[in-house]
């Protein structure tokens, strides 16, 4: 049975009158290029979060990592993010076939703040581009090249109230399926869990680059 809530915000005007309206310098930190701050927070970032979604607004989240500063800033408008090997699913890149706006988010182990992007999205395989991402010797397959259109730092409340960088607070992890299992029980599979271990341990060994 579909849950029902008495309570919706269905308005523009609803919601400001929960919320209030954004302090003017609030609104003024977004900006539509990449400063030097951004670069410098960018170079140092091992880890970011991509937001797409296809024609029929349907949304995905893709996690991004690699060596700190592995996304290159081509120019104060531009970025380019390296695709490794994965599980070709492709969900961002046939979303950005369909709707090439993206939502970025940029994070650093340990700081609290995150910084946050938006534009339009391009798949590149230029080799010169590809041979500048390259590691381990090897170059990614294509990159995500981002027209950046607004940028902003965002404050560090969430990550304070979940302690994110705060390992003595972190829950036990007691309960908590293996992939493995997750893997076997959401595609019915028959292989045992051993068996499906065994193969994503080898992909982990031999399949990051």
């Amino acid at each position: 049975m579909a849950l029902h809530f008495d309570k919706t915000i269905t308005t523009g005007e609803q919601l400001r009158s929960v919320l209030g309206e954004p302090n003017p310098r609030v609104v003024a930190k977004v900006i539509g290029h990449i400063d030097a701050h951004c670069r410098g927070f960018i170079a140092r970032s091992p880890f970011l979060l991509l937001a797409t979604a296809n024609g029929q607004g349907k949304v995905d989240v893709s996690p991004k990592g690699d060596p700190a500063g592995f996304v290159q800033v081509l120019d104060d408008h531009t970025l380019a993010i390296p695709e490794r090997l994965g599980n070709r699913l492709a969900d961002s890149f046939l979303n950005m076939l369909e709707r090439p706006q993206v939502g970025l988010l940029f994070m650093i182990p340990g700081k609290s703040e995150t910084l946050r992007a938006g534009g339009t999205a391009r798949i590149v395989q230029d080799d010169w581009l590809l041979e500048k991402m390259a590691v381990r010797g090897k170059p990614p397959q294509m990159a995500t090249v981002v027209t950046v259109e607004r940028m902003f730092f965002h404050c560090a409340k969430c990550v304070m109230r979940s302690h994110l960088w705060q390992p003595d607070q972190w829950p036990e992890l007691d309960g908590v399926p293996s992939l493995a299992q997750a893997i076997i029980d959401h595609a019915k599979l028959t292989d045992s869990v051993q068996a499906v271990q065994a193969g994503l341990d080898e992909s982990y060994r031999d399949r990051l680059y």
